[in-house]
């Protein structure tokens, strides 16, 4: 489990950006793959994420996930709810102490917010799609609408893939530079004529400066790159897998 000193330092906040080891799961999944998504089997799943919620000394009917659909919409989540009824959205924010609020990546950043003072925390699933269509935003706005200060919340985006990771086309490119005309530092020339490599953490990082939060962190870890450590739905299309696991990113209030 990776943690951010940014976030360990928050009163009354428990977070853990969970790596891919120290579970139950095999083959392409092992080991702590939390992602009911997944073909692995349920039950495992299901004691991976009780692994996990332990780890933050919580319950595993604590901690909730979403189902993501790469959107900008976010839900509150004023009390767990079981993971077969989980809703589709890409950001959960709470004010409940005791409730987990976790994203399931396999490349994607998983972005975790929280304004201590308020006492209010936001969870994030953002890949390029979700981003550019302002989940960023949409979750730091509604820990505004829950009481949260936005000059007093920190970010931490977690483990996603890297620039050297990250090759792309130019569809992607023509996307993010057509709302972000200023921003062609995120991308340089690619292996292959017309490929770009991207900057996904930077571009996340660039998003969330303009709220002005209070502090802003990035965790420097490579989910494709850092195949001991992480998932990466990338590196499995590369190798022509079948499916692959998901590690979760979780964040709650306690005390």
């Amino acid at each position: 489990m990776i943690t951010a000193q940014e976030l360990a330092r928050a009163a009354g906040v428990r977070h853990g950006f969970f790596t891919r080891q120290g579970g139950v799961s095999e083959g392409v999944y092992a080991s702590l793959n939390c992602g009911f998504g997944s073909n692995d089997n349920p039950a495992r799943v299901a004691e991976n994420r009780a692994i996990a919620a332990r780890a933050l000394g919580l319950s595993a009917e604590a901690l909730v996930t979403a189902y993501q659909i790469h959107s900008a919409d976010v839900i509150v989540a004023d009390e767990p709810w079981p993971p077969a009824r989980a809703p589709k959205a890409d950001g959960i924010v709470t004010r409940r102490p005791g409730v987990a609020l976790g994203v399931l990546t396999a490349d994607c950043a998983p972005v975790l917010l929280a304004d201590a003072e308020a006492g209010v925390i936001g969870a994030a699933h953002a890949g390029w799609r979700g981003a550019l269509g302002g989940i960023l935003e949409a979750t730091a706005r509604a820990m505004e609408k829950l009481g949260a200060r936005l000059a007093s919340t920190v970010a931490v985006v977690g483990p996603c893939i890297h620039q050297s990771s990250y090759e792309v086309g130019a569809d992607l490119r023509d996307a993010v530079l057509a709302a972000e005309r200023d921003a062609s530092e995120l991308f340089r020339a690619g292996a292959r004529a017309g490929k770009f490599q991207f900057d996904l953490p930077g571009f996340l990082v660039r998003r969330l400066r303009r709220l002005a939060l209070g502090a802003i962190a990035c965790v420097d870890a490579d989910t494709c790159a850092d195949e001991k450590r992480f998932f990466s739905y990338r590196r499995a299309v590369k190798r022509g897998e079948s499916d692959y696991g998901r590690e979760l990113s979780a964040i709650a209030l306690v005390g």
